[in-house]
């Protein structure tokens, strides 16, 4: 079999990074504080983060969905404004999102190789690896997984298409993604009935104008048919509720029929370029398990963000020991406290971008119970905190609050035993 060769390659030997759990969120309350958080959101390297999870769950993932950058050497910034015209991107207030700049193909595939070996052995035995890129790596990809995983295991060659504006005229417009489906073994899960789709009406009139239309072969037409290696579905740009701002943001139906596809209710899905958290939000929202991380702060906190909104179940926040994030404390007195409700002072929201509370900081592990993130449309984001029933005593305990600004610079404030 033919392998790919370069000249810096080498074997993937893993370094485990240090995970610690930082904070644990319970989407407005849910959960809190018996329910246990069995899923994880987790901010590091993930060649440091995935050698750190081998010990518990080595042979155990059963869903791989994997996006990482594409070779584009470009930059890609994030849009943290509200309400702005998409029409006039010289306007978007922009933070930084991720960088995808390489010296070269040898500087990428050093990148790639290791991770998607950590992948495999992640993988359980009837596990799936979705890998998703573009012209600019899929070549170079497709052999660095028929090595690993072997040339037999390719399940799929998924061409993703979609439509939009575009520059080039000297060639024709570029407007698919592949992804390269590989099983881990002979015996996988794939939910065929759970992804059907509805017959084309015109197939359905031409089998209803002739009996001998399909040369004799009548399929199941109230049962509908298995989707070709072909999908179409817009680009998130086009799809207003979903948009985040985070940049290259995956639809949440492709992710949606990624995961019916090759995974069933409770099982392990896991995506270690999370990006803007399509994967995990998928996941939760359709009975699954997941393991989500990302080295880009941005890119963690979008997806907390909409894991407080699409959630229904706790999860964990975890941090690689080298990415630690600083707290800066600000005064109590910007906050009020009346009965179970918190306010902040309207000089401190201009800037904010989301704030959560722990009813019973503890001074080392965060239990978010309640949370305000701010609102896609240009609104103002919630000036006060109402915590939920039975969480909080007044004077018994501890009050914390985070605050995450736009410009990324956390912070935090603790009121003593219940004192304004």
């Amino acid at each position: 079999m033919p392998v790919l060769t370069w000249l810096t390659k080498s074997p993937a030997i893993p370094v485990p990074g240090i995970l610690e759990t930082v904070s644990v969120t319970y989407p407005h309350g849910i959960g809190y504080p018996d329910m246990p958080a069995h899923d994880q959101l987790i901010l590091g390297d993930n060649l440091a983060v995935m050698s750190a999870l081998l010990p518990e769950y080595e042979g155990k993932i059963d869903l791989i969905y994997a996006d990482p950058p594409f070779f584009t050497n470009r930059k890609y910034p994030a849009r943290v404004g509200r309400g702005e015209d998409s029409r006039r991107p010289q306007e978007w207030r922009l933070a930084e999102g991720y960088p995808d700049h390489w010296e070269d193909i040898d500087a990428y595939l050093n990148m790639l190789y290791p991770r998607l070996s950590l992948m495999h052995r992640l993988l359980a035995k009837t596990g799936t690896l979705y890998l998703h890129l573009d012209w600019h790596a899929n070549a170079y990809a497709r052999l660095l997984m028929d090595e690993i995983f072997g040339a037999d295991r390719l399940l799929n060659e998924i061409v993703w298409v979609y439509h939009g504006p575009s520059p080039i005229r000297r060639a024709f417009n570029r407007k698919h993604d592949t992804i390269l489906v590989y099983t881990k073994g002979k015996d996988y899960t794939f939910n065929v009935d759970t992804i059907r789709q509805p017959y084309d009406p015109t197939t359905l009139k031409t089998f209803a104008s002739s009996p001998k239309a399909g040369f004799g072969k009548i399929p199941n037409l109230e049962r509908g048919k298995v989707p070709e290696d072909w999908w179409y579905f817009p680009v998130t740009a086009r799809l207003h509720n979903q948009r985040t701002g985070y940049p290259t943001q995956k639809p949440e139906a492709l992710l949606e029929r990624i995961i019916l596809a090759s995974s069933n209710s409770d099982e392990l899905v896991a995506d270690f370029f999370c990006g803007s958290g399509t994967t995990a939000g998928m996941a939760s929202r359709l009975g699954r398990r997941y393991l989500a991380s990302d080295v880009n702060w941005r890119a963690i906190h979008t997806t907390r963000s909409r894991l407080v909104e699409l959630s229904a179940k706790p999860f964990k926040l975890s941090m690689e020991r080298a990415s630690q994030i600083p707290l800066t404390r600000l005064p109590a007195s910007i906050v009020h406290l009346d009965q179970n409700s918190l306010s902040i002072e309207a000089p401190y929201l201009e800037n904010l971008d989301y704030w959560e509370v722990d009813p019973a900081w503890d001074g080392r592990v965060f239990h978010s119970v309640s949370q305000a993130a701010r609102p896609r449309k240009n609104k103002p984001i919630r000036d006060k905190i109402t915590l939920p029933a039975n969480t909080y005593a007044v004077g018994s305990t501890k009050i914390a609050i985070r605050l995450v600004k736009i410009s990324g610079e956390e912070q935090e404030i603790v009121l003593g035993g219940g004192e304004k």
